[in-house]
């Protein structure tokens, strides 16, 4: 349904993405969730699982959907972290991005690439490869995050 009335105004408006940020504990050493991208652009490259919101969900039906997707991971509780909002941060044109992070508890879920995503991998925080878009600054924040919340 779109909405457009009398209050709507001609004026570019930026996209808006979802990215996950799954952490688990393995031993003494913390890990994350990344998913090699198939598409351009950075394609080839790591980055967070995420997308685009579709016009009609919210961002937490739209990051849960989307880390489903990719990773055919359900059931970790996101909370929202932080919007980016870098005019650069995407090569596609203006996007805000919204990222979530959450804790997964079960070590033993298994997780396997899926939709867009050409591998998925867990990466130890102290061994991260080179990250698509800003995925390593959304990160960096989600760890000041985890060293709260821990």
């Amino acid at each position: 349904m779109k909405h457009k009335g009398p209050y709507i105004y001609e004026y570019p408006r930026p996209a808006v993405t979802v990215d996950a940020v799954v952490f688990r504990r393995i031993g003494g050493d913390w890990e994350v969730l990344l998913i090699k991208r198939m598409n351009a652009p950075f394609e080839g490259y790591w980055a967070l699982p995420g997308g685009f919101i579709d016009e009609e969900e919210t961002l937490e039906h739209a990051v849960e959907r989307e880390l489903f997707e990719e990773t055919l991971l359900r059931g970790v509780k996101l909370q929202q972290l932080k919007a980016f909002s870098n005019p650069y941060r995407d090569p596609r044109g203006r996007t805000i991005g919204v990222a979530f992070v959450g804790i997964l508890n079960d070590i033993n879920v298994e997780v396997r690439a899926n939709d867009d995503a050409k591998e998925v991998q867990w990466f130890s925080l102290d061994n991260l490869p080179d990250l698509a878009f800003d995925h390593s600054e959304i990160i960096d924040c989600a760890i000041e995050w985890l060293e709260k919340h821990i």
